[in-house]
């Protein structure tokens, strides 16, 4: 996926920010009984106190049946073999991997291997 992201964490009851879904590209808003977890580009003006820049994404080509098992656990094991820290996102249709900036080159070598397997 094109870009860098941000990830950001506010509170539960925290009202959704301005900008948030402004332009184009990914964006995710998940809340739960404890937070407002949101993920949008870096370079998007979102009303945010603070967040965590330097992400990049990898989108699982879709769409994924629910019958299909185990994809986001072999992806997701890949990347913990090789010490790489994810935020994973799922929707209706697909997965998508984020990790940081600095561990691209090795998310895309450790991906690949088990790509090959899942192909």
């Amino acid at each position: 996926m094109a870009g860098r992201y941000c990830v950001a964490r506010l509170a539960a009851d925290a009202v959704m920010p301005s900008g948030f879904f402004d332009g184009d590209g990914f964006v995710s808003a998940t809340r739960t009984g404890d937070e407002l977890s949101l993920l949008y580009p870096e370079d998007r003006d979102v009303d945010v106190q603070s967040c965590e820049a330097g992400w990049v994404g990898f989108m699982v080509e879709g769409p994924l049946e629910f019958s299909e098992i185990g994809i986001l656990s072999r992806l997701s094991a890949a990347l913990a073999d090789a010490g790489i820290s994810l935020f994973a996102i799922s929707t209706f249709d697909t997965d998508y991997l984020f990790v940081k900036a600095e561990c691209e080159d090795e998310t895309r070598q450790a991906l690949s291997k088990v790509c090959s397997v899942l192909g």
